[in-house]
């Protein structure tokens, strides 16, 4: 194999193998809600990174990350029985920084099933750090007919 056809094959597993490890990292997100380990969650940002959540506010830091899960909302809807669910995402890579576009859905228990709590969109972007992936910002709106929550599903150009 000469050196020009192996070099574009090693971009293309880099690319794969990036798209991979930021999908697992986001899919870590709903386990981690659902279980309450709001320390662990926190890890998948970065230590200044931001987070906000519709009309919720927006937080920044680990540590107030994790106190958006040991906090009285999310904890209530921990006592009812929830699943955090993120669908695929569409991932744009740009060397050591990526966006993510997708959807999540928060389900919650009501006593005789599941009801849909939040659908939303998201974007998350994300740098590469020294031990892999960590969300540096994520956007969440609800899917209420905004035009800012669908700008969140919009890729950037």
């Amino acid at each position: 194999m000469d050196a020009d056809r192996f070099l574009a094959l090693e971009v293309r597993l880099k690319s794969l193998e990036d798209r991979e490890a930021i999908r697992a990292l986001i899919a870590a997100y709903g386990p981690l809600a659902d279980t309450g380990l709001a320390e662990d969650l926190a890890q998948l940002w970065d230590e200044d990174g931001s987070y906000a959540v519709g009309a919720m506010g927006e937080v920044t830091g680990r540590a107030a990350i994790a106190e958006l899960i040991d906090g009285p909302i999310h904890q209530a809807l921990m006592q009812d029985g929830c699943a955090h669910l993120l669908g695929p995402v569409a991932i744009d890579l740009d060397g050591d920084r990526a966006t993510a576009r997708g959807h999540s859905v928060v389900l919650r228990h009501t006593g005789t099933g599941f009801e849909a709590h939040r659908v939303s969109a998201n974007r998350w972007e994300l740098t590469r750090g020294p031990h892999g992936w960590v969300v540096s910002r994520r956007d969440n709106a609800l899917l209420d007919g905004s035009e800012a929550a669908r700008a969140l599903l919009l890729p950037r150009h």
